[in-house]
């Protein structure tokens, strides 16, 4: 049976270095077996490689690429915290802030980018409860920021 790392190598991706913080907290608190991320950006090689909104300038397709991205940068915190992917048992809940135009109104579909990638790579246990809203700003003009909570085994 194939590994999570596995599966993310068979669709052509790989997981970055984890991102540092960009202020005063933590990327990751454990309590118990569930693990809280801290919102996650998506940075590639330390900096955002896009910035501005959804719904003037980018598309909704567009904003699915960079909830994937805050997304490995995600993963690659649990990776980080726990030693393996293998070792989360379930993703718990996944939120999506995306910066938003007025008028847009499709986070949604914008966060599938990440959803769809955790199905992908967790199966059944990468279902997960889920919120998308939009916000007027996300810290250093990020379009989406992503959070997560995870359920792992020792």
């Amino acid at each position: 049976m194939m590994g999570v790392e596995e599966r993310l190598q068979s669709a052509g991706l790989s997981l970055p270095l984890p991102p540092k913080p960009v202020a005063s907290y933590v990327p990751a608190v454990r309590a118990g077996d569930l693990l809280f991320l801290s919102g996650m950006l998506p940075f590639v090689d330390g900096k955002l490689a896009r910035t501005g909104k959804l719904g003037s300038e980018f598309s909704v397709p567009q904003g699915q690429q960079e909830a994937q991205v805050a997304l490995l940068n995600a993963l690659a915190v649990v990776k980080s915290q726990i030693g393996s992917l293998d070792k989360v048992q379930r993703i718990v809940r996944l939120g999506v802030h995306v910066a938003s135009a007025p008028g847009f109104t499709e986070q949604p579909a914008v966060g599938n980018g990440a959803s769809d990638l955790l199905v992908k790579l967790f199966g059944e246990a990468g279902r997960h409860a889920r919120l998308a809203l939009g916000a007027a700003e996300l810290p250093l003009g990020a379009p989406v920021e992503l959070e997560l909570i995870v359920q792992v085994r020792d």
